[in-house]
């Protein structure tokens, strides 16, 4: 047993899925972060297991936040990292790590989680999150995967070719967990860059829906897709106010279908992103 954690609890669980869905890195949208409120505010969560964010965390850069009324400290909320189980819509066991990504010790953390893993008898490791992405928000939120698996990639789909960018915690968990024989898959939504620094429950919508597919979990999603409709028509609004990035957004359309249809990369939206973002921090946005 690890000295990074302590159990809180020992549940009799039937073969879950461990999500992993940890604040701190990239998650553009908020498409991670709503996903994960979405899912805690329809189930009852019961945790597990409490890392210690002493050894963890560096508290300068997450502080901890006071309450202060009338003059007097009442209350000290320290950031927390934790793992939970909870129950779909179907009866399916579910975990989920949540909380502060480390910022120290983070093979140890992963080594531990991964044990926790194989203790819990987790069937699949899976993360959520999202990225800015050259996409228009009038087309379906496209999810690809970073997987330890060919096999499992290709359920989602993926990105041609090799990059090399940093990366999360989470990615380091999935490794250990690969080593230990548990089949690993991160799903990413992509999100327009306008829209990257504002809610967009779109992504969300997609990441539960291919989390559902990828792993036979349900949760519920009527009120993300309301919400994923009210800002789609939002930003129809702001865009169509100006002809010339109404034009811009049908250039991303194009790239987009153009992917779609010939299944290829096309050519970098980075340039037209970034007038669109312009456009709408304008619109007061």
């Amino acid at each position: 047993m690890s000295d990074l954690y302590t159990r809180t609890a020992t549940p009799e669980l039937d073969r879950p899925v461990l999500v992993l869905a940890l604040e701190g890195w990239m998650d553009a949208g908020f498409g991670g972060a709503t996903a994960l409120s979405t899912i805690t505010d329809q189930s009852e969560q019961a945790t597990i297991a409490v890392f210690d964010t002493d050894d963890l965390l560096d508290h300068r850069a997450r502080r901890p936040t006071m309450r202060i009324d009338d003059g007097v400290v009442t209350n000290l909320s320290w950031p927390a990292t934790e793992l939970w189980a909870t129950t779909d819509q179907a009866g399916h066991d579910v975990l989920f790590l949540s909380g502060a990504e480390p910022d120290h010790r983070w093979r140890a953390f992963s080594a531990a989680v991964a044990d926790l893993a194989l203790d819990l008898d987790v069937r699949l490791v899976t993360s959520i999150g999202a990225y800015p992405a050259p996409a228009p928000h009038t087309r379906p939120t496209r999810v690809v995967s970073t997987a330890t698996d060919r096999d499992l990639a290709r359920q989602v789909g993926f990105l041609p070719g090799r990059v090399e960018v940093p990366t999360g915690v989470s990615t380091a968990v999935e490794q250990r967990c690969a080593e230990l024989g548990l089949p690993t898959i991160g799903l990413w939504a992509q999100v327009p860059h306008y829209a990257a620094a504002m809610p967009y429950p779109a992504a969300s919508l997609a990441l539960i829906e291919t989390l559902a597919r990828v792993a036979d979990v349900e949760f519920g999603t009527a009120d993300l897709a309301a919400e994923a409709q009210a800002t789609r028509d939002r930003l129809d609004e702001l865009v169509s106010n100006s002809p010339e990035h109404l034009d811009l957004v049908r250039q991303l359309e194009v790239q987009v279908d153009a992917i779609e249809r010939e299944g290829i990369e096309a050519v970098s939206g980075d340039d037209l992103a970034a007038e669109l973002e312009q456009f709408l921090r304008e619109q007061g946005n």
